[in-house]
């Protein structure tokens, strides 16, 4: 990885300038920042369930109408895993 993880105020910011009312306005170019991004649209998932993909796209719409983008980015970068049918959490930060 060529940047690394952001500090919290970094995260929030980045969140603030990409995000309005809960939908995504822009996609950053930067990777850290854009991990940033992903991991905010991954805590929609909940760890261990197993998601068909017409439930991800349901999500996947409250935050962009680019949804195979999003979809893409979360399997790409880990956030996400799929098989032939189902799409599951594998990373990301959770809320304790």
């Amino acid at each position: 990885m060529l940047d690394g993880p952001l500090p919290e105020h970094e995260r929030l910011e980045v969140l603030r300038s990409c995000m309005k009312d809960g939908r995504i306005t822009a996609i950053p170019v930067r990777r850290s920042a854009r991990l940033v991004l992903l991991d905010r649209v991954a805590r929609a998932f909940e760890p261990g369930v197993r998601y068909s993909g017409d439930e991800v796209n349901t999500v996947l719409r409250g935050f962009s109408a680019d949804v195979s983008a999003l979809r893409r980015g979360l399997v790409d970068e880990g956030f996400m895993e799929c098989g032939r049918t189902r799409y599951w959490r594998c990373g990301g930060t959770v809320d304790l």
